[in-house]
């Protein structure tokens, strides 16, 4: 039997709802502390659960949704994912639209449990917006920007575990110290990129915070969310930028399929200039555990290194 779209909808929403509080019901709805004492976390992204682990330390123990290669653009939470939430004392995710289908997840959520999105503590003045008004919500590529939702880790936590504030405060005073010089390092390597060859195109508009915040220039096939399509004349009118202003390396990216670009560089060829894929970037998720990528500053320490040996 087929029912009308609208009615469809209404089903589907009525099945997530009872999905979350069939799993509450299975668990603990208040979170109590685990028995070691250790805070139980989740996070979405791997660079929000880096944070919870550089300022937690040995005090947290941090479960992250999202791994390597995800995009949490388009990431749709599996009933795996409600259990970790439900057994978690602390949610932190992004925030800004970045994990957009699970929105009304951390709404509910919020009424039992303490579910902080990190990066909507940036004061509103500093944040990029589309033309529609819509805050991009890719804050960790501008590193000083970044260390606004370290801050905000670090005030959740010491709130959940007052009695180890001089812990979080120490932890967290020495992932800013390192924050900063990584920021000093991002600033000398782009600015040793003639500032002619400072472009950098990827396959979305994840770096719009870069660009401002390092002086460099920055083109996205598709818009700030890769939920938006791109069409053969967005190509074409990128394929054109590469071609007029001679633009020598694009990037992929490690969350975003391949296709688009590589349609890029094939155009450019069919027009007579040759353009190089530069590189992979790590732009909405982190790289694999265990690797320098794996964590924030080995990430943009990659993309940096990266953009400055294509471009300089």
């Amino acid at each position: 039997m087929k029912f009308p779209e609208k009615i469809g909808r209404s089903f589907a929403l009525l099945f997530l709802v009872a999905a979350m509080w069939t799993v509450s019901a299975c668990g603990n709805t208040q979170a109590d502390p685990s028995e070691d004492g250790v805070i139980q976390v989740a996070a979405t992204t791997g660079m929000v659960a880096d944070i919870v682990r550089e300022v937690g330390g040995d005090r947290v123990r941090v479960t992250s949704l999202m791994g390597p290669g995800v995009d949490p653009h388009l990431y749709k939470a599996t009933h795996g994912d409600m259990v970790k939430l439900d057994r978690a004392e602390l949610i932190f995710y992004n925030g800004l639209h970045l994990e957009g289908k699970m929105t009304k997840i951390f709404e509910r959520m919020g009424r039992i449990k303490p579910v902080v999105p990190v990066a909507e503590t940036i004061d509103p003045k500093r944040l990029i917006r589309t033309e529609d008004g819509q805050p991009d919500p890719h804050v960790w590529f501008d590193v000083r920007l970044w260390i606004t939702a370290v801050e905000t880790v670090r005030d959740q936590l010491i709130q959940a575990d007052p009695e180890r504030k001089a812990d979080y405060e120490a932890r967290a005073a020495a992932y800013i110290k390192e924050l900063e010089e990584l920021d000093r390092y991002v600033r000398e390597q782009i600015a040793s990129i003639p500032e002619k060859r400072r472009v950098l195109v990827t396959a979305h508009d994840a770096f719009s915070y870069f660009g401002r915040a390092y002086d460099i220039e920055v083109v996205g096939l598709q818009g700030i969310n890769t939920a938006s399509e791109y069409g053969l004349r967005d190509v074409q009118q990128l394929v054109n930028l590469l071609t007029e202003r001679k633009i020598k390396a694009v990037f992929v990216e490690s969350s975003v399929p391949k296709r688009s670009i590589e349609a890029v560089v094939k155009g450019s060829s069919e027009k007579g200039h040759r353009v190089r894929i530069g590189g992979e970037l790590f732009s909405d998720a982190l790289g694999e555990a265990g690797t320098p990528e794996g964590t924030y500053v080995g990430m943009i320490r990659h993309n940096v290194d990266a953009i400055v040996s294509a471009l300089k």
